[in-house]
């Protein structure tokens, strides 16, 4: 391209300060189509936050990250492949799936590997096809919890605050654990025999220990091992990693509050805790667990 500078007029000026507007660079009032000394200034300005060498005139470097630095979340549809996507809504992308609780390591702006793993992760907990390719369904639901993603940092560890200490939530939020094999239905039955030791008044229960068929507002908690088919459009949530469990669990439950029955499930990563017999991992898991779901509630 031909470099782009001072005292240049037409349409491809006008195409660089309406980029440098939505960088944040230039105010609106300046997208006239006449390279300037506010435009020059901009344009230095975008160069020494790009980290690029600084210039008040548009090369074909300056350009490619003017392009890059314009994109916003949702223009495109991003996904995995090579050349990487890469610019300002990839990274806005990976600071959302982080906020989340879906790590995908540094927000470099750059749709690697990581990013992927962490969307399809993320499109699973939320019950969406978990193809990795974020496009009108995947920005969709990021918009819907703008509220939890929006100006805040990636999520690293979570601060459990204890099922003891949350024992309102225990009473507060009428909830059906249950699962469909021998060791998650001993997890399902032990959450709830700990919920109960908390708070009598607990509504939180085991399917096996309810006495009629669930009520149709209660929340189905679905406990399931490696393997087990999860019905499409449930959400889907990995015990690991465990820190940040009751965030992702947080963003699962809104999101399934929405349908009726509210229903999500919760996927461990085995039957085994470290090594421990069969009854010490169900109670270690259940603990874990109960913990996690209380501050999902709480939060």
């Amino acid at each position: 391209m031909e470099t782009i500078r001072l005292h240049d007029t037409g349409v491809a000026v006008e195409d660089v300060q309406q980029r440098l507007a939505v960088a944040g660079f230039l105010d609106e009032t300046g997208v006239d189509g006449t390279f300037g000394p506010a435009t020059a200034s901009a344009v230095k300005e975008f160069c020494r936050a790009a980290g690029l060498p600084e210039s008040e005139e548009v090369d074909s470097k300056v350009w490619a990250a003017l392009v890059d630095a314009s994109f916003t979340l949702g223009d495109r549809t991003l996904y995995l492949r090579l050349p990487h996507f890469h610019g300002a809504d990839v990274a806005e992308l990976q600071q959302a799936l982080s906020a989340l609780g879906f790590a995908c390591g540094p927000v470099d702006g750059i749709f690697g590997a990581y990013t992927e793993l962490a969307l399809r992760k993320f499109q699973l907990n939320l019950g969406l096809p978990s193809d990795g390719i974020a496009g009108a369904y995947t920005y969709t639901a990021i918009n819907n919890l703008h509220h939890s993603w929006e100006g805040k940092e990636a999520v690293r560890s979570a601060a459990y605050q204890g099922f003891a200490r949350a024992s309102e939530a225990l009473e507060s939020h009428s909830i059906c654990l249950f699962g469909t094999e021998p060791f998650t239905r001993n997890v399902a039955s032990r959450m709830s025999n700990l919920s109960l030791a908390t708070n009598p008044f607990s509504k939180v229960a085991s399917a096996e220990s309810l006495l009629v068929a669930p009520e149709q507002d209660m929340m189905l908690i679905h406990i399931v091992l490696p393997g087990h088919q999860v019905n499409d459009g449930i959400p889907c949530i990995s015990f690991e990693p465990h820190d940040t469990l009751p965030v992702r669990l947080q963003t699962a439950l809104r999101v399934s509050m929405a349908h009726e029955p509210a229903r999500i499930a919760i996927e461990l990563p085995g039957d085994t805790w470290e090594g421990a017999g069969e009854e010490r991992s169900a109670q270690h898991f259940a603990i874990f667990l109960l913990d996690a779901l209380c501050s999902a509630l709480t939060m």
